[in-house]
């Protein structure tokens, strides 16, 4: 049998980092609560960047063992350094209900601080006690569904900007980062129902509108919020807009004017997406796509767009390093 290396150097640092930990418990309870925690952000974070590079496909000619090996061995340094630096914030919760919880212990009754010990240690405190932003996706969809649902949970603290008064003012993302962070509360809700990874929609999203640059507007100039580049046919009864787009005729790109759906906000694009691949025949295929390639590969071959190289542009994007960076931060 086959002996995987990576998993044995990580087994062999757990037998020491264990051995460490039950020194520094006896030594400094303090010290060594601190540590546990630190340890366990480290794996978290491990996992989450494993499961991240399972979304990309790994078929190159520069995949192999060894690369592998070296490539496991990056992103447990990684995940190490980042536990150490505290910019995460996971380690620093979890050491304070650690430190509540061994209290609690010691005491024999919850005191008023105290973690209920029903409650379990919650992922979703990642973000939700920082107020920071963890998008799932960017670490792909890890097997555990309770890691899962914590992790969805803490993506739907940060909640979407809130479109302004006026509609011709709605906020435009200046970066992909901002792009990421707008949408993806909308991205997550529309991965439910269509069981496609949040990272896939916005990618989706990003190359139809430019990463939000080149949105589609309404005749007064406002924000039709269209992502999707969702074309107005004879079965929409909602509101159009008119717009001068290119499509391909035989593949050559020819200039029109066509009807495009237009939309109140940001979270209604979305979710009339995901209505049009879950109830569209047409789409079968796509939905629940976990690979980035067949997901835009099964797009372009249920005609979503007459561009004969749709597929290759939004695999592109999909395993790019301008959304990896953006979800990643």
């Amino acid at each position: 049998m086959a002996i995987d290396k990576t998993a044995a150097a990580s087994l062999a640092a757990d037998v020491q980092s264990a051995r460490e930990l039950r020194a520094k418990f006896k030594t400094d309870k303090d010290a060594g609560v601190k540590a546990a925690a630190q340890e366990f952000e480290a794996l978290f974070l491990q996992m989450m960047l494993k499961s991240m590079r399972a979304t990309t496909d790994q078929d190159s000619l520069m995949d192999n063992e060894a690369s592998r090996f070296f490539t496991g061995m990056f992103d447990e340094q990684i995940a190490k350094d980042l536990s150490r630096t505290g910019s995460i914030g996971l380690a620093q919760i979890l050491k304070e209900q650690l430190r509540r919880r061994i209290g609690e212990d010691a005491s024999g009754n919850a005191g008023e601080n105290a973690v209920p010990r029903a409650e379990p240690l919650p992922a979703a405190t990642l973000a939700a006690g920082r107020g920071e932003f963890l998008p799932l996706a960017a670490f792909g969809n890890p097997s555990n569904p309770n890691l899962r649902a914590a992790l969805e949970r803490v993506s739907m603290q940060r909640a979407a900007p809130a479109a302004p008064a006026d509609p011709q003012s709605a906020p435009v993302a200046a970066t992909p980062r901002e792009f990421v962070t707008q949408m993806w509360p909308h991205a997550v809700e529309a991965s439910r129902s269509t069981g496609i990874p949040p990272q896939f929609l916005i990618a989706h999203a990003a190359l139809e509108s430019g990463w939000g640059q080149r949105g589609i507007k309404n005749a007064d100039g406002s924000p039709a919020y269209n992502l999707f580049g969702i074309k107005a046919g004879g079965s929409w009864r909602g509101k159009s807009t008119e717009i001068t787009t290119t499509e391909y005729e035989n593949g050559v790109p020819v200039t029109q004017k066509a009807r495009f759906r237009a939309y109140d906000s940001y979270a209604e694009a979305f979710a009339d997406y995901a209505r049009l691949l879950g109830n569209s025949p047409r789409y079968s295929g796509v939905i629940g796509s976990q690979s980035g390639t067949e997901f835009a590969r099964r797009l372009q071959q249920a005609g979503y767009a007459s561009d004969p190289n749709y597929a290759e542009k939004l695999s592109a994007i999909i395993a790019g390093p301008t959304l990896r960076q953006a979800l990643i931060g």
